[in-house]
C-alpha cells in the first residue's frame, strides 16, 4: 500500500492529533508539520519510523564498510610481509 502524505500548519495539526495519529497507525499516512509553510517535523507509523532506522542503520554500515575497504587498500601498499629467520 503507498503511503499518503500531507502538509498542515502546526496549529490545525494540534487540533487534529488524535485523528492524524490514527491516519498515521492505521492508515499508513503521512503528516508533514509546517509553520509557516516551512516543513518542520513529520507524523509517521511506527512501522515506518523502525523501517527508517533499519535502512538507516544498513546504509551507515555499508559506507562504514566501503570506508575500511579503502583505507584497507592504502595499508597494503605499506605493509611489509614478516618473514621468519630460523
Amino acid at each position: 500500500m503507498e503511503a499518503v502524505e500531507r502538509q498542515m500548519d502546526s496549529g490545525e495539526a494540534r487540533r487534529m492529533l488524535p485523528d492524524l495519529v490514527a491516519r498515521a497507525a492505521y492508515g499508513h499516512e503521512r503528516t508533514v508539520i509546517a509553520k509557516r509553510g516551512r516543513p518542520l517535523a513529520a507524523l509517521i507509523s511506527v512501522d515506518e519510523l523502525r523501517l527508517l532506522d533499519r535502512l538507516l542503520e544498513e546504509h551507515r554500515d555499508r559506507v562504514d564498510a566501503e570506508a575500511a575497504d579503502r583505507v584497507m587498500a592504502d595499508e597494503t601498499d605499506r605493509i611489509i610481509p614478516f618473514r621468519r629467520t630460523t
